[in-house]
């Protein structure tokens, strides 16, 4: 199939795309295996859905930023190939469902087109850059992150170092010292500072969630912004080297970090820095995407004539005045982070009325306009709540930030919409005066790895089972203490108890009452729960979860009817037969290209790493060879050494190869040595090859063909 690209597309963008339908083609025609396609198209923001035969595309905005073209353009493309539906997630991507996999290279071009791109939207590598959605517009920020968290986007986009690592890496950039973004649970989170004068970022390191969340510890107080991106590169450089590969739960840098600790961590960064192709990066922070206006200082603390309780109530819960005197920011809450195509292009149209063209996709799943004028607030309010966009209570307690569960995710093991449009109809009709509480925060995950990012919510819940003898009830595991505490230090929650999930209602009503009743005046959630402990909530659940007053609706999950069966998939999980001997040194072979590649365009650190790839890859297959398991990159090196030490057109000293591989820390990434160990890199995957060979013809195929099961999420 052919694919048709506008002028707009960038080569390196149709380079990537004719790839994928390569691929594709390869793919449906039985020319390469499940896994070894799982792995190219995640990369690519092509991920399977938990219904067969159809994708998720994952859109990567970094920080959320959208203009109004773009968001129309993603609307008609999910109306031509996927469900004319817009799912905005918790790290500012927009999610098309349902979309068959022949049409993904094609559905890509056409998002290239505006500006768009799925590569590295998934997969192991440097994920979407989020930040925080009122940067530029923050009355806190010290100055605007915006330009920053395009930079770091655009230099770690298909750059060699982040292509072939062991997991995910997350990046997030707040505002302000709130830290918005959640940083702290982030790979690396960054908060701007101004220090003598001078720009930069408090760093924090290793933070994550899943079954295991690990709070960032503080790399330093303060950076200058010039070497903030080589700073994360070496962290990249580091995670890429030491990393778990094998044992896949273990293998973000969090358990890394945990297990060498910040200080020999921060030692092993410095390492890195020679072989940096920058020591400094200068980025170009002059707001140039930020739409920036005349202020109004007239209009400072405006406040509308208009009565009605609606508009009063929105105004005051999804209305802030920006730090541009006299402009303001109106933000939309959005149920389940939902939006229909035709919803989406009647906003576009309104953000071109009465908004700047800078719409910002926020980690609640919510959309915020800025750039508003103080006299067309009512206008706007109007032509928002036609769609169903002006509801009040953006970011509080009734906003619930909730992932797709079992809708279309794999690894989902209840319903999250259902129990989500349940709470946010109890708090409604009972507690209305919620929709003013930006002190609690609630967030629902499907499963425990944490999409909608529960651990991080003062109230949170993520989906489980529970077994009642021979059946099965679907659950609600209550997480509480997550959040910002009142000093604004970022916390993560604790497991309280797990309840049928028809209780979690009866749960939430519970918490708020009890609140209400024996809370200080004034007293935060996180504060109050630290205060009384974990076993008091413990206790004031456990009546909740009492399996011998079930019901039998309790064995009907949320949005079903029948009884609930566990149905999880292994995320994306594929069994086939290959052999992974061969499969490895193709994969050095494609890395070796990359590398004469790059060396041919001049850009020598490129070139460097992907040869260093060359290196581990093709030490990776001459150990599998021998069924001597691997493991991180830094193991394969010791392990090679070891095993190959003295064999025929390999080295004869035991510290040899280390010894070569990792010259590239030695090293500036200059044209000579690039030269150098790009010839050897190639010198060397031809001696993995010719044993790989003579292997083959005294031991035979058969005995080193073996199964592979993998998975990703």
């Amino acid at each position: 199939m052919s694919i048709t690209f506008s002028p707009n597309v960038s080569r390196a963008a149709q380079r990537d795309i004719n790839d994928l339908q390569q691929k594709v083609d390869a793919f449906t025609t039985g020319q390469m295996t499940d896994e070894q396609f799982r792995k190219f198209r995640l990369a690519r923001g092509v991920y399977g859905q938990r219904q067969a035969g159809v994708q998720m595309i994952r859109i990567k905005l970094p920080y959320g930023r959208i203009t109004a073209d773009q968001l129309v353009r993603i609307a008609d493309v999910s109306d031509r190939y996927a469900t004319g539906n817009l799912h905005a997630t918790t790290r500012q991507d927009i999610q098309l469902h349902f979309v068959k996999l022949a049409d993904s290279p094609q559905l890509w071009a056409e998002l290239e087109d505006a500006g768009i791109t799925l590569k590295e939207a998934c997969g192991n590598t440097v994920r979407n850059v989020t930040g925080s959605a009122r940067a530029g517009i923050d009355p806190e920020e010290p100055f605007d992150v915006s330009p920053y968290a395009h930079a770091i986007y655009a230099y770690f986009l298909r750059n060699p170092i982040c292509q072939d690592m062991g997991r995910k890496f997350k990046i997030a950039l707040s505002s302000s010292e709130r830290d918005s973004a959640y940083g702290y649970m982030h790979d690396i989170g960054l908060i701007p500072r101004i220090q003598d004068g001078k720009r930069g970022f408090k760093v924090l390191l290793a933070g994550g969630l899943g079954a295991q969340p690990f709070a960032a510890q503080t790399a330093t107080e303060f950076i200058v912004e010039e070497q903030i991106i080589p700073f994360i590169e070496a962290v990249i450089r580091v995670f890429d080297r030491y990393g778990e590969r094998t044992k896949r739960h273990k293998a973000r840098m969090k358990y890394l970090l945990n297990d060498i600790g910040l200080e020999e961590f921060l030692s092993r960064v410095q390492t890195e820095w020679t072989a940096l192709k920058s020591k400094e990066y200068v980025i170009d922070s002059s707001s140039a995407l930020a739409d920036e206006k005349a202020p109004q200082p007239e209009l400072t603390g405006y406040q509308p004539d208009r009565q009605d309780e609606a508009f009063t109530t929105w105004f005051k819960t999804n209305v802030f005045e920006q730090k541009q005197a006299g402009w303001y920011a109106v933000q939309l809450r959005v149920l389940l982070g939902d939006m229909s195509s035709d919803t989406a292009r009647a906003l576009a149209q309104i953000v071109r009325q009465y908004a700047g063209d800078d719409i910002r996709v926020t980690v609640n799943q919510g959309y915020l306009l800025r750039y508003v004028r103080p006299e067309n607030l009512s206008a706007l309010y109007d032509a928002l709540d036609t769609l169903g966009l002006a509801k009040p209570g953006f970011d509080t307690t009734a906003d619930i930030t909730t992932c797709p569960g079992t809708d279309t995710c794999n690894l989902a093991i209840t319903s999250s919409y259902g129990i989500t449009r349940v709470l946010e109809d109890l708090m409604k009709e009972e507690f209305p005066d919620i929709v003013y509480n930006t002190d609690i925060k609630i967030k629902i995950s499907g499963c425990m790895n944490g999409c909608g990012q529960h651990s991080v919510a003062n109230i949170g819940f993520h989906g489980s089972s529970i077994k009642n003898g021979a059946y099965v009830l679907p659950a609600l595991q209550v997480l509480l203490g997550g959040g910002f505490n009142a000093e604004g230090a970022g916390q993560m929650g604790d497991k309280v108890i797990k309840l049928p999930t028809k209780r979690g209602p009866a749960a939430l009503r519970t918490l708020f009452n009890d609140y209400e009743a024996n809370a200080f005046d004034g007293e935060y959630y996180n504060n109050y729960y630290g205060r009384q402990g974990k076993n008091y909530f413990y206790t004031l659940l456990k009546p909740l979860a009492d399996l011998k007053t079930v019901t039998d609706s309790d064995y009907v999950d949320w949005d079903h009817t029948e009884q609930y069966a566990t149905e999880v998939g292994v995320g994306e999980c594929a069994g086939v037969m290959l052999d992974l001997v061969a499969t490895t040194l193709d994969e050095a072979s494609d890395k070796l290209n990359w590398a004469t590649e790059a060396q041919a365009d001049s850009r020598w650190a490129d070139a460097i790493y992907h040869a260093y790839n060359v290196f581990i890859t093709g030490a990776k297959a001459a150990l599998m060879s021998r069924d001597v398991p691997t493991n991180t990159q830094h193991g394969i090196v010791s392990d090679f050494d070891r095993e190959f030490a003295g064999v025929a057109g390999f080295h004869t000293d035991d510290s040899a190869f280390k010894s070569l591989v990792f010259s590239i820390n030695k090293h500036e990434p200059t044209e000579e040595f690039a030269t150098s160990f790009i010839s050897e890199a190639s010198e060397f995957l031809a001696s993995v090859r010719a044993y790989r060979d003579q292997q083959i013809q005294l031991e035979g195929l058969p005995a080193l063909t073996e199964l592979v099961q993998a998975q990703d999420s």
